[in-house]
């Protein structure tokens, strides 16, 4: 953070001396009004300058704090109530897992302590980080030289669990490096890579790529493309998708002031929904200060997920099993039961009884007890 250096430098370095007979200069002869004459050049007119500059600061002031403090509010009425009965899991939850998993750091015991950690949980598919792309959407097969064990070892240790690639790669959307969807060549190496990891063994796809700015067509033809090769290999195409404007247009507004639009349209985000299997939403770094501030947004996500995803597609929430504490995510409010009862406040108020609906925890390395105590006791049970 940048601080602001304080250059006051006291008297004015430029000022003339002046005698003290002059008019024209003395403050209280008032910039030379004649008597019985309007003051508007002296303090009279500094006067009414000083009241315009702090009216029209009030107003700025206002219209930017009472949107969002009624934005604020708003979310802590949606945190309120009871979740309806059977708001549980439905056995279509998801983690994802690092790269430890595929590049050789893992064992045996690991996937037997995964295992036991898993079970009696709702988690079917696991994304297992095995990228990144590389800018041109090529994947190295260095990238992931385990990848066979994992799957054999999974398959032997949770039978019934699926084990999908998760593959990502930094856009260049918001500065000059990083992968460009808007080549055709950059897609359709996209499309092998997916061939090539699922010809490795995975079971499906996962892609996170951002920042992914809502209306991108190319993105959209990537995923119809790549869906004729998942489906065609009976494997998952799932995506980590952006949240929805809390606000209509939010995207936009946000874009122009901060040139990082961050959200999705929520017509965006169905258009994107109904070309998947799964769609998992990154529903953390929010920006929110209060657990039940978060907790209300997740609930609002939730329900704006909701409506645009078809039932034919899995939809997931993301649970934040990190803490860290930084611009847009503050770890003592975005936690694991905050948006538990979230996910249950939103499911129950739209869709209470969505079958093809979980949540996404995410990230395996850095989950603590407390993390997993709250998925299970306030989710799982």
């Amino acid at each position: 953070m940048e601080h602001a250096e304080s250059t006051g430098t006291g008297r004015d370095a430029g000022s003339a001396d002046v005698g003290e007979g002059d008019p024209a200069v003395r403050p209280e002869a008032g910039g030379g009004a004649e008597p019985g004459e309007p003051d508007t050049g002296g303090r009279g007119g500094r006067r009414k300058w000083v009241r315009r500059t702090r009216r029209t600061a009030l107003a700025l002031v206002l219209l930017l704090v009472l949107p969002t403090l009624a934005a604020e509010i708003a979310l802590r009425v949606n945190y309120a109530g009871d979740p309806a009965d059977g708001t549980r899991t439905r056995n279509q939850d998801a983690i994802w897992l690092g790269h430890a998993w595929v590049d050789g750091r893992k064992t045996d015991a690991d996937v037997t302590a995964l295992a036991r950690r898993l079970k009696g949980t709702g988690i079917r598919d696991l994304y297992v980080h095995s990228g990144p792309l590389e800018h041109d959407g090529t994947l190295p097969e260095a990238d992931y030289p385990r990848a066979t064990w994992l799957i054999e070892s999974v398959h032997r240790a949770l039978p019934g669990v699926r084990v999908q690639a998760w593959l990502g790669d930094k856009l260049a959307t918001e500065s000059p490096d990083g992968l460009r969807l808007q080549r055709a060549a950059t897609r359709t190496a996209i499309v092998a890579s997916t061939r090539q990891i699922l010809a490795a063994g995975f079971e499906g796809a996962h892609f996170d790529l951002e920042p992914l700015h809502s209306g991108d067509d190319n993105y959209l033809d990537l995923l119809d493309r790549l869906h004729e090769v998942t489906e065609s290999r009976n494997a998952r195409l799932s995506v980590a998708a952006h949240q929805i404007d809390p606000l209509p247009a939010f995207h936009s507004f946000w874009g122009t002031v901060t040139n990082h639009p961050k959200w999705w349209s929520q017509a965006y985000f169905g258009q994107v929904a109904r070309r998947v299997d799964q769609i998992a939403v990154m529903s953390y770094d929010t920006m929110q200060p209060l657990q039940s501030l978060y907790g209300g947004y997740v609930a609002q996500q939730t329900s704006l997920a909701l409506e645009v995803t078809p039932d034919s597609t899995g939809l997931l929430m993301g649970l934040p099993f990190f803490h860290e504490n930084r611009f847009g995510h503050r770890g003592a409010a975005e936690t694991v039961p905050a948006a538990v009862r979230g996910v249950r406040l939103g499911l129950s108020r739209t869709d209470a009884d969505r079958a093809n609906f979980g949540v996404a925890l995410y990230v395996d390395f850095a989950a603590t007890e407390a993390d997993w105590t709250a998925y299970r006791e306030d989710w799982v049970r």
